[in-house]
C-alpha cells in the first residue's frame, strides 16, 4: 500500500483529518489534498463566531450519537473507535489544549480557530501530506483496471488509486455529482441549523434580549426542545431554535417552513406554580402593576409584552387582576404561541440533512459499497447534528477512520 498515490477531494475539517491519519499510518503514501477555493479550512475559520467549537464535552459514544438526527445509529460504532476524548487528546498531542464552557462545548484556549487552523496545517506539513488550493474536480471516472482519472477545473488530469471525497455538505444536489456520477444516490439535501421569522411586531421590538432557558414545540409533531433563545430582528434564534430546526429539517421543509410554534417562557415551573406565585405577588406587592413586577428572571421587557399579550391592561395593578385575566397570563407563560413564516441560515453553522445515501457506504472503514476504493467523510454523507460541536466531531470521526482504512488499516 505504502506505493499507492491517494487524493482527498476537500480541504475542510474531514479531509484534512483523513489525509493526515492516512499520511501518518503510511508515511510512503502519496498522499494529497485538492481543495477548490483559494482557502483550506473555511469553515473552521468562521465557526463558532471565529473561535471554533471544535467538538462538545460528551464522552459516552452512545450519549454522543444520540445528538445527531440523521446518522446516529451509524454513529454509535465510530464513536467506539473515535470520538469527543480522542479528538481532545490528538490536539493536546499537537500542542493545542482545548476548554469546555458551561453548555458543553469545547473551543481552544486561544478563542481563536487560527490555532485549530494552525495545528491541521502543521500536522498536515509533518506527515508529507501535499496542499493544493484553487483545485476544484469536474470529473472522475473509475479505471477499468483499478483506481480513479481526475479531471481539474483548471484541465489538470490526476490520476490515483484511492479516492476520498470530502466536499461538505450539499447544499444543492449538484455539490454530490461526484458521488453520483459514480454510482451513489444523494438523499434530497434540506437546510438544517436555521433560526425562524415570526411577523408579530410586538417580538420583533424586543430585539436582542435571550431568554436562559425556554421549551420551543412545535404542535402535533413531537418535536420538542429546551436551552437558551434569542429575540432577533427577524424572529427568534438561539440553541433552542436551531436543535428543533435540525430534528425537524424535513418535517419543517415539507411545511415550506410555515407551521405554529409554541414558547414555554418557565419550562421549569408547571401552570400551577405559576399561578401560586402570581396569587404570592398579589398578596406581597397589590399596588404594583403587573407589567412592572416580572415573575422570576424574565427580563423586563419580555415580561412586559407577555403581560399585554395576555390582554391585561398596561394599568392593571395586581390587586385588580381577575381571574381570567391571571389565567391567560398564565397560559400566556407556559404556551405562547407565533405563527412561523420562512426561515434564515445560521450562518456560522450552516449544515445541511441529506447527502450520500448511508446504506451505500460501509461504516467500518467509510468505503463505498457500490464503488471499491472510494470513501466519503464529512458533511457530504447524510449526517448532521445539533448545534454545539458534533458536526465537527462527526467530520474528524469519519475523517479519521476512512484515512486509517485508505491505508489498508482498519483496526486501532
Amino acid at each position: 500500500m505504502s506505493s499507492e498515490r491517494i487524493i482527498v477531494v476537500g480541504g475542510g475539517a474531514a479531509g484534512f483529518f483523513a489525509a493526515i491519519k492516512c499520511a501518518e499510518v503510511a508515511p510512503d503514501a502519496d498522499v494529497t489534498v485538492l481543495e477548490k477555493g483559494p482557502r483550506f479550512l473555511s469553515k473552521v475559520r468562521i465557526s463558532g463566531g471565529g473561535r471554533c467549537n471544535v467538538t462538545h464535552a460528551c464522552f459516552d459514544a452512545r450519549e454522543l450519537a444520540a445528538r445527531f438526527p440523521r446518522g446516529d445509529q451509524e454513529l454509535i460504532a465510530l464513536f467506539s473507535r473515535f470520538q469527543a476524548s480522542n479528538t481532545v487528546a490528538w490536539f493536546e498531542d499537537r500542542g493545542v489544549k482545548l476548554k469546555v464552557e458551561s453548555d458543553g462545548r469545547m473551543f481552544p484556549t486561544t478563542d481563536s480557530s487560527q490555532t485549530i487552523i494552525d495545528s491541521l496545517l502543521r500536522a498536515a506539513g509533518k506527515a508529507g501530506v501535499t496542499l493544493m488550493t484553487g483545485r476544484g474536480v469536474e470529473r472522475v471516472t473509475r479505471q477499468a483496471a483499478g483506481g480513479f482519472e481526475l479531471t481539474l477545473s483548471n484541465g489538470e488530469l490526476l490520476s490515483c488509486d484511492r479516492l476520498l471525497l470530502a466536499t461538505g455538505g450539499c447544499r444543492a444536489a449538484a455539490a454530490g455529482q461526484l458521488a453520483v456520477s459514480l454510482g451513489h444516490t444523494l438523499e434530497a439535501p434540506v437546510p438544517s441549523l436555521f433560526t425562524f421569522h415570526i411577523e408579530a411586531s410586538w417580538l420583533r421590538d424586543l430585539a436582542g434580549i435571550s431568554v436562559e432557558v425556554v421549551e420551543v414545540s412545535l404542535p402535533g409533531t413531537g418535536l420538542r426542545e429546551r436551552g437558551p433563545l434569542l429575540v432577533t430582528h427577524w424572529g427568534v434564534s438561539g440553541p433552542a431554535v436551531l436543535r428543533l430546526s435540525a430534528w425537524g429539517a424535513r418535517a419543517l421543509h415539507r411545511l415550506d417552513y410555515r407551521f405554529a410554534l409554541r414558547v414555554n417562557w418557565l419550562p421549569h415551573l408547571t401552570a400551577e406554580t405559576i399561578s401560586t406565585e402570581l396569587q404570592a405577588l398579589r398578596n406581597l406587592q397589590p399596588a404594583r402593576l403587573v407589567v412592572n413586577t416580572p415573575l422570576q428572571s424574565l427580563p423586563a421587557r419580555l415580561w412586559e409584552q407577555l403581560v399585554l399579550a395576555a390582554d391585561v391592561g398596561r394599568d392593571t395593578r395586581w390587586a385588580g387582576l381577575s381571574r381570567a385575566g391571571q389565567h391567560r397570563l398564565v397560559r400566556q407563560l407556559v404556551r405562547t404561541e407565533f405563527a412561523v413564516t420562512g426561515k434564515s441560515l445560521n450562518k456560522d453553522e450552516f449544515v445541511t440533512c441529506g447527502g450520500v445515501r448511508l446504506g451505500e457506504v460501509n461504516f467500518k472503514t467509510m468505503e463505498s459499497r457500490i464503488c471499491p476504493g472510494l470513501y466519503f467523510a464529512g458533511e457530504l454523507l447524510d449526517i448532521d447534528g445539533i448545534t454545539g460541536g458534533f458536526n465537527f466531531q462527526a467530520a474528524w470521526t469519519t475523517g479519521w477512520i476512512a484515512g486509517q482504512a485508505m491505508t489498508g488499516s482498519v483496526g486501532g
